[in-house]
């Protein structure tokens, strides 16, 4: 049978927020392949098992859950972003890159197994309740969320508009748990935000790449590219920003760049090898930027980072990204079910594979809060620390693996992922975007001399 299929290639960091995950789609049936003697064996050897389980077991077993068990211990054992989603799984993740859900607006994560807030989306049922960063959810509608998947938290509190959903949180320096009872509402994810930081210099934070992503940008440029002085520097903060789509990653790229390639991504297959390019833009964005990257720059945000610093458009500030260089795709199964595996590594313009080393930055700085306590991502995790992570090149994989003795979530760094209105006092007292903006305004008067 020939049943025609499509697919979507995105790239990820983590799942990091209740409403912000992947989504890919493609339609078709696999037939289990016996084409060879030792995959003969091993079936027969996985049905041997089964069986004698089926009959022996102490206690009563569920067939089905085991066979679930067995091959997502299989996928998840070739790199720790391949893994099998359960058909609940994969309807949640064909949702995020729409830009809107219903819901309570919280960023979530999995801070060493336990539901934590990053923070609330500015002006949502969460945010107006009072849900602060740090809290620990531990109950969603009077269920315990020990031992809960983060896809399952996530499909728990996302609901159809007006209707009521109550999570349990315990806050530090308060001693009881506290109850929310909240009204989920429609939640818009801005992935774009932008403002001037002083006359005639941009501030421009994508939070993630999503469907609108690169149109949203296009209006801030516009925005900021249209005031009484003309624009003489931007700075993109990539901080804490874990990826998401491909194209958009390639278009952001594009806008500033006139011609050569963005980003390749080359994997086993021909179909999984290609170059991306950039196009001669009409409207030429030709003022100096400044990237500012972190350890929780990942995916998506590293082919931005890589591709401008490359061609010399931009300088890339910070500390090293993450160092996630590969690329995953998501297949439809056959009973609701989907593979998310990974399919090929990505390459800068120069030939670089990031994979398991980052974007180092062209001047590193590492983040403080200006007249306070100075505060680094040292100890963050990063792609090399992730159990079976995959190496620069296809045999390198050993000699660089290694396990992390703390198991640290990106997003919830001191530079967490802002989903509120800039606020210009903030801006003001971070040390990576002063000095930003420092070096543009240095570049301004060196012009001149």
């Amino acid at each position: 049978m020939t049943i025609k299929k499509r697919r979507y290639i995105k790239l990820w960091f983590v799942p990091f927020i209740a409403v912000i995950f992947w989504v890919l789609g493609t339609s078709f049936n696999h037939d289990l392949s016996a084409s060879n003697e030792e995959t003969y064996k091993g079936l027969k050897l996985f049905s041997d098992v089964i069986e004698l389980i089926e009959k022996n077991y102490v206690d009563q077993v569920d067939t089905k859950e085991l066979i679930e068990k067995a091959i997502h211990g299989m996928v998840f054992g070739l790199d720790p972003h391949s893994s099998l989603l359960p058909p609940e799984a994969f309807e949640e993740l064909q949702i995020d890159t729409h830009g809107e859900f219903g819901g309570i607006g919280i960023v979530i994560t999995m801070e060493k197994k336990v539901l934590t807030v990053i923070s609330p989306i500015e002006d949502t049922p969460a945010y107006k309740a009072g849900i602060e960063a740090g809290d620990i959810i531990i109950k969603i509608d009077g269920i315990s969320t020990k031992d809960m998947m983060l896809w399952e938290a996530v499909k728990k509190m996302r609901g159809p508009k007006g209707s009521e959903v109550v999570i349990t949180i315990v806050r530090q320096g308060v001693a009881k748990p506290i109850d929310f009872k909240l009204i989920r509402d429609i939640i818009p994810i801005e992935s774009v935000r932008s403002t001037a930081l002083k006359p005639g210099y941009g501030y421009i934070r994508i939070t993630n790449f999503q469907d609108n992503t690169t149109s949203d940008l296009k209006l801030a440029l516009k925005e900021l590219e249209s005031g009484d002085i003309p624009l003489k520097g931007l700075i993109i903060d990539l901080r804490n920003n874990p990826g998401g789509l491909l194209n958009q990653a390639i278009d952001v790229s594009d806008l500033f760049l006139q011609n050569g390639e963005i980003v390749s991504i080359k994997g086993r297959l021909k179909t999984h090898t290609k170059i991306f390019n950039a196009h001669k833009n009409k409207i030429k964005h030709n003022y100096p930027i400044v990237i500012l990257i972190n350890g929780g720059s990942a995916s998506a945000s590293e082919i931005v980072a890589g591709a401008l610093q490359d061609h010399k458009r931009a300088l890339v500030l910070g500390t090293t990204s993450f160092g996630k260089g590969s690329v995953q795709t998501v297949e439809a199964l056959r009973d609701g079910y989907g593979l998310k595996y990974t399919i090929a590594r990505y390459y800068t313009p120069s030939g670089r594979s990031i994979q398991a080393q980052g974007i180092v930055p062209d001047i590193e700085v590492k983040y403080k809060i200006i007249d306070k306590e100075a505060a680094t991502d040292e100890g963050m995790l990063k792609e090399k620390d992730l159990k079976n992570h995959l190496g620069a090149e296809p045999m390198e994989k050993d000699s660089i693996e290694k396990e992390s003795k703390e198991q640290k979530d990106p997003t919830m760094h001191l530079l967490e992922t802002k989903h509120g209105p800039l606020k210009i006092e903030e801006l003001q007292s971070d040390n990576q975007v002063m000095r930003a903006l420092e070096i543009l305004i240095s570049y301004e008067i060196f012009k001149s001399i």
